[in-house]
């Protein structure tokens, strides 16, 4: 996605975010370690097997992973909500801004996976979306987020382990994929908007011309083009004091001060 079309996204996202934006910042789970469950969602066993994946990714690429999952997104979209949990958090080295969140929000049944500047070549927002959509959104759906969170990162840590030659190929096939479906999708919405500009505006103008002045004189009716809506997350509410009981696997694990802005796919079950 071209940068500025994203930062018009984010625009929009805190359009609809704007009683929360109200707020200064949304209030982020404390970074207790490589997993944060603070939706209290994941078994110790699977603490254990994300925690060494994660640890696995960073000792091989020195690229980090963190797994988070939220009980509440404030109000705020959850594109919106990444990008700042990713920023306050630090994921990723400074310089090479290359961290990567997985983060599900049970409540609004949202999930996302947010990419660092740095590894935007690699984990590109259509093959975000294709580990969203083909691995851990079917396992949601048949009830078992564990191991569709366990899935989802295991395909994230792959992605950033492998050599670069073949992460980047990888993530041009999901790009010239994606685009195909968008090029079919396209075809059908430029053929319904014909349809509807015949049915609207050509037809009453071939046959209605003697009943045209009720609308004014010019024979056709006015057009109204309606676009999608926008919806807005869950309600709002705080996460308390403290943080040590919620979920983490290494206590010693921090971020590196990465930085985001908005790259990644997001989905919904």
């Amino acid at each position: 996605m071209p940068r500025w079309l994203r930062a018009l996204w984010l625009l929009l996202c805190a359009i609809v975010a704007l009683p929360a934006l109200a707020q200064s910042e949304p209030a982020f789970p404390p970074l207790s370690g490589r997993v944060v469950d603070a939706a209290k969602i994941l078994s110790p066993k699977q603490v254990q097997q994300l925690t060494q994946l994660s640890a696995d990714a960073e000792k091989a690429s020195t690229r980090q992973l963190v797994v988070a999952t939220i009980p509440d997104l404030q109000g705020y979209a959850i594109e919106d909500y990444g990008y700042r949990l990713g920023r306050a958090w630090g994921i990723g080295q400074k310089d090479a801004n290359n961290g990567i969140i997985l983060i599900v929000a049970p409540k609004e049944r949202k999930v996302r996976i947010e990419v660092g500047y740095g590894l935007e070549p690699i984990m590109t927002d259509a093959l975000a979306s294709v580990i969203i959509n083909q691995t851990i959104l079917p396992r949601f759906r048949d009830g078992d987020m564990g191991g569709g969170i366990v899935a989802g990162a295991q395909a994230i840590a792959d992605q950033l382990k492998a050599p670069l030659e073949a992460a980047e190929q990888r993530a041009q096939a999901a790009g010239a994929t994606r685009t195909k479906k968008q090029d079919s999708v396209g075809d059908w919405m430029v053929a319904a908007f014909w349809i509807i500009v015949v049915i609207v505006i050509v037809l009453p103008m071939m046959f209605g011309r003697g009943r045209g002045r009720r609308f004014g004189g010019g024979g056709v009716p006015p057009v109204i083009i309606w676009g999608p809506g926008w919806g807005s997350g869950g309600g709002g509410g705080g996460w308390g004091s403290g943080g040590s009981s919620w979920g983490g696997g290494n206590d010693s694990f921090s971020g590196g001060g990465g930085s985001f802005g908005g790259g990644g796919a997001s989905g919904d079950w």
